[in-house]
């Protein structure tokens, strides 16, 4: 099981690593560095939320995980 602090740091590094990616693409897309900072920093922060209550209601799902010696 994770730490809450384990997971907001998987959060944080993964949407730092989102916002780089998405910022190329709105600029691409746009042509304007600053719209697509824009575009990315706003899912980012979104994105963000969701991760982290994603991965906090999946740690407390016990389906699929192994607890100690399995039985053959």
């Amino acid at each position: 099981m994770e730490t809450p602090k384990r997971t907001l740091a998987k959060t944080v590094s993964w949407q730092a690593l989102g916002v780089l990616t998405m910022t190329l693409v709105g600029l691409v897309q746009t042509g304007s560095l600053g719209v697509g900072f824009s575009i990315a920093l706003s899912g980012a922060i979104t994105g963000t939320v969701m991760f982290f209550l994603h991965e906090r209601v999946w740690a407390k799902v016990h389906w699929g995980r192994y607890h100690g010696p399995r039985a053959n």
